[in-house]
């Protein structure tokens, strides 16, 4: 028998996918959580086979939840289930060492066949989320910027011109230009329009 705990601050959510748990003849919800700390301490007193876990939850986030728990106990396997399919989210969520990421949308084949992988050391993905891990494995890394290369970067997105912004950081109007210049050829772009947009998109800015 696969024993389950399920993390999830909405009641409705935590009493529908105990129903469909409990059908299944090999798998049993043995406790409930509405948040990630009370997650952490349910699942370190109780030992559960897999912890089903949702991310975004007031009184714990999931993602740091997830981590406390591997790191407390080797032989529990969280796997995270929410609504949330966002490249950040699934990135924490793998790197604190979930064993797999569903979306609620899944059905309840797909969850029980799921959990059971889970529970045999498989690692479980939606389709999407598995699209979404390959294009960042595929995708270069953003290139990096200095602090003052940011710095000048974020003045010229604030509409200063080279010289506000070199009285502003007390540095001369041609050390401006040669920071942008840097951050041109960093960003492959040639103007301070395109510098700003292609920096956002990175999440440098």
């Amino acid at each position: 028998m696969i024993r389950i705990l399920l993390v999830d601050d909405h009641p409705v959510v935590r009493m529908g996918l105990r129903g469909m748990l409990d059908a299944e003849p090999d798998l049993t919800v043995i406790g409930e959580a509405s948040s990630g700390a009370e997650g952490v301490t349910i699942a370190l007193s109780e030992r559960p086979d897999i912890v089903l876990m949702d991310l975004r939850m007031p009184g714990g986030d999931g993602v740091d939840a997830t981590a406390e728990i591997l790191a407390a106990s080797a032989g529990i396997r969280v796997m995270v289930l929410t609504t949330y399919e966002s490249d950040r989210d699934i990135l924490r969520a793998i790197e604190a060492g979930a064993s797999g990421y569903l979306l609620k949308d899944a059905t309840p084949a797909e969850l029980a066949d799921a959990v059971r992988a889970a529970s045999r050391g498989e690692t479980v993905l939606a389709p999407s989320v598995a699209t979404t891990l390959v294009r960042q494995v595929r995708s270069p890394a953003p290139p990096a910027l200095s602090a003052r290369e940011t710095e000048v970067l974020k003045l010229v997105a604030s509409g200063l011109t080279n010289a506000e912004i070199g009285k502003r950081l007390f540095i001369s109007e041609a050390t401006v230009k040669t920071h942008l210049l840097r951050v041109f050829n960093k960003l492959n772009v040639a103007d301070r329009t395109a510098a700003v947009t292609t920096a956002m998109r990175h999440g440098l800015l």
